[in-house]
């Protein structure tokens, strides 16, 4: 589901549209906003039940090309890694 998609099905599911429509849109673009802004700063987010967020240091390398077998560097990165909650992986 990407962020149009979630934007769509909690419009579809308010009832009597009890929230307005841009309300719902201003949300979700917040909630996302401030998410990538903790985690770009290196903080850890945790919802709970749903499950946590954060970052790890994955360093530069050599590898080889799968196809032409010419030697790689990659760059060093951090990556986002989600950890999901006991709830959620129950379901």
């Amino acid at each position: 589901m990407n962020n149009s998609e979630l934007i769509n099905k909690l419009i579809s599911e308010n009832k009597n549209n009890k929230i307005p429509t841009n309300i719902i849109k201003n949300v979700v673009r917040e909630i996302l906003y401030y998410m990538n802004i903790n985690l770009s700063q290196g903080h850890k987010i945790e919802i709970r039940g749903f499950g946590s967020f954060s970052l790890y240091y994955k360093a530069s390398r050599i590898c080889l090309h799968p196809k032409t077998g010419n030697v790689l560097k990659l760059k060093s990165q951090y990556i986002t890694y989600f950890k999901p909650g006991k709830q959620l992986e129950i379901k």
